[in-house]
């Protein structure tokens, strides 16, 4: 008897369970039967991740909001998306800003304004500038339909936005908790027994350390590749902080350059997670221009503007132009070269890629899978890498929910966000010059010519 009580009792607290899951199941923020500006924008935006004004359904249909918001919602990111008529009820110049005030959650907010697009974010959720250029890339191929122009941008900005989806969306709970699935999980792994749960949940778990100490070991291949041809472009510049000349600014290049170099081998030495890489390709980056620096000094030339390093490979040292280039069966985009590089695209030549070895031979490294985004990204920060990689295997990897949770998102930036991080209620407390993206200009960072017909 005390058995079949426990057991109704547990029935009823699923069934508990399962009916709260299905009234927060609706991903897509519902549309109000009559728009009444933004404040009915930043109410659903509360309750889900994206929101299209009735007026402007046309535009992205029910179908394919939900689409888009069950993408949002699977990869717990605090990205807000919302489809609106361009009417006086949405004033170019301020609209960004006024719905992340009234929707009082830190996070990334996309708003497709008639033909219109741009994106705003809190700085602990995405860097300005790193805003702008997904802004760029996803406009650079000219005017398409919403729901192209909505998903490249949301794909690319799930692998890098930071922090997690409010709870109000019933994503997780307010407590810091399990979320409301991992607790309906739980109730059935003990309904249906849960030995076999529990064996598959542990198989994963051994799977996904597989893949952790399998992406390390092909990562160190190339980051070792990269330290040893660093250290002999050290020796190769043959400086002797007291040979004849050497004044204090070249020692401290020599010195930076050095101190690069040590800490590039000391973090691969205590490298644990693959994103962890990051930080020797940032410290190798670095190094790099010191150096060249030092031999501009030596050379009695004006020190190098500080670009980013070739895009075809890095050990090529900093760009010294951008060039038009293409992947495979892809289009074309801009990308930083260097001088060689450069003069081979211009005579026609196939640049000197950087290969990495794959199960199917060497393959350049942004068309050999994912374990290859941490290494880029350390290269290439600062939003610049989307870009970039568009188009190709890495990029379209590095855009996935499932890339951002096994390596760590897109280029691990740093935020700063007054001590709300993405997803944190914060009311209208934030600081405008912390929310920006777009080129906006007046109005906390937001210019109503960003608005037109898609284009910029």
């Amino acid at each position: 008897m005390r058995t079949r009580l426990i057991s109704v009792r547990f029935g009823s607290l699923l069934a508990a369970l399962l009916l709260a899951l299905s009234a927060t199941a609706l991903l897509v923020a519902p549309s109000a039967s009559a728009a009444d500006g933004t404040t009915t924008v930043a109410e659903a935006l509360k309750k889900g991740p994206v929101y299209v004004d009735p007026r402007a359904e046309a535009q992205l249909p029910p179908a394919q909001a939900e689409a888009l918001a069950k993408k949002i919602k699977d990869a717990g990111k605090p990205v807000f998306v919302a489809v609106l008529p361009a009417t006086a009820e949405f004033p170019a110049d301020s609209v960004l800003k006024t719905v992340r005030t009234e929707t009082g959650i830190t996070g990334l907010y996309a708003i497709r304004l008639g033909d219109g697009f741009n994106a705003g974010a809190d700085r602990a959720v995405m860097p300005n500038n790193a805003v702008r250029n997904l802004v760029d890339a996803v406009k650079a191929g000219g005017a398409v339909d919403a729901n192209t122009e909505l998903n490249n941008f949301v794909d690319q900005a799930l692998a890098q936005a930071k922090g997690s989806a409010p709870a109000s969306w019933g994503t997780a709970s307010t407590d810091g908790g399990a979320p409301v699935g991992a607790l309906i999980g739980l109730g059935v792994v003990a309904a249906v027994g849960g030995g076999g749960a529990y064996a598959l949940v542990k198989r994963n778990r051994k799977k996904k350390e597989e893949l952790r100490r399998e992406s390390i070991a092909r990562l160190g291949v190339v980051v070792d590749e990269d330290i040893t041809a660093f250290g002999e472009e050290l020796e190769r510049l043959d400086f002797h902080p007291g040979e004849p000349g050497a004044d204090d600014a070249m020692r401290a290049d020599y010195e930076q350059g050095l101190d690069s170099y040590e800490k590039a081998k000391q973090i691969m030495a205590s490298v644990q997670h693959p994103e962890e890489v990051k930080g020797v390709t940032q410290a190798l980056e670095d190094g790099r221009y010191a150096l060249a620096c030092l031999d501009s000094r030596r050379q009695g030339r004006p020190l190098p503007e500080r670009r980013a390093p070739c895009f075809f490979d890095p050990r090529h040292g900093p760009s010294t132009e951008d060039a038009a280039w293409a992947p495979a069966g892809g289009a074309a985009r801009t990308v930083p070269v260097c001088t060689a590089d450069a003069v081979r695209l211009r005579d026609g030549q196939d640049p000197a890629v950087r290969t990495v070895a794959t199960e199917h031979g060497p393959r350049p490294y942004y068309d050999a899978g994912p374990a290859y985004g941490p290494w880029a990204g350390g290269y290439f920060g600062g939003g610049i890498l989307p870009g970039l990689l568009m188009g190709t295997m890495l990029g379209s990897m590095m855009s996935s929910p499932a890339y951002a949770s096994d390596f760590g998102g897109g280029n691990g930036f740093d935020g700063g966000g007054g001590g709300f991080d993405g997803g944190d209620v914060s009311g209208a407390d934030f600081n405008p010059s912390d929310f920006g993206g777009g080129d906006f200009g007046g109005g906390g960072g937001f210019d109503g010519g960003g608005f037109g017909g898609g284009d910029f």
